[in-house]
């Protein structure tokens, strides 16, 4: 009456194939013993002087390597302990989104001074003209430098207050000196953009 068929028995014996659970990891948890033994490859002392050092340069080769795309794309965790820090980003935000004049001074007195160097001998006034251009320069750098401190500050003090602000005016007005596209870490705003 209630006897199994044959094809019922056939169906029953063969194990349906497991499953993969969605979103899983694709592979077995690894046993404790197996866990233990990778973690233990990973520290793994070198045997020689020769193994230690090789070691070594790989690592610093590792953290160069990390170092370098973070400053291509601005991820706080590598970047060199100069540039680390909230504040940081806001001054390098301020610097890169407004224009400068110590920006193009130093193209600007190369091109001048080589102008003077090369025609001052047939041009005699033009040495005095390139000693005026100079002076001008000079006070327009140390205006820019101000106003760009001053700024800096006062911004870093309502964005980050009861942050530590030493040197923040400094560092902006080095970044400031180099020209944008060769900015290190990248700029990350356009010019013009209120910084975050």
């Amino acid at each position: 009456m209630f006897r199994r068929t044959k094809s019922d028995t056939t169906s029953a014996t063969v194990p349906a194939e497991p499953q993969a659970k969605a979103g899983g990891k694709g592979r077995p948890t690894p046993s404790r013993k197996e866990a233990e033994a990778a973690r233990k490859a990973a520290y793994k002392k070198p045997r020689n002087r020769k193994e230690a050092s090789a070691l070594r340069r790989e690592k610093m080769a590792a953290e160069r390597a990390k170092m370098q795309s973070a400053l291509q794309t601005g991820d706080d965790r590598y970047l060199p302990a100069a540039d680390k820090g909230p504040v940081r980003r806001f001054a390098r935000d301020y610097v890169d989104a407004r224009f400068s004049v110590m920006e193009f001074a130093l193209p600007i007195l190369l091109v001048v001074s080589l102008v003077g160097v090369v025609f001052s001998r047939q041009y005699p006034w033009l040495a005095g003209l390139v000693n005026i251009f100079f002076l001008i320069m000079v006070l327009f750098i140390f205006g820019d430098w101000f106003l760009l401190s001053g700024g800096l500050k006062k911004a870093v003090a309502k964005r980050h207050p009861g942050e530590p602000t030493k040197g923040i005016g400094f560092y902006a007005v080095r970044r400031t000196m180099q020209m944008r596209r060769w900015r290190l870490p990248k700029p990350m705003v356009k010019r013009g953009e209120r910084p975050n």
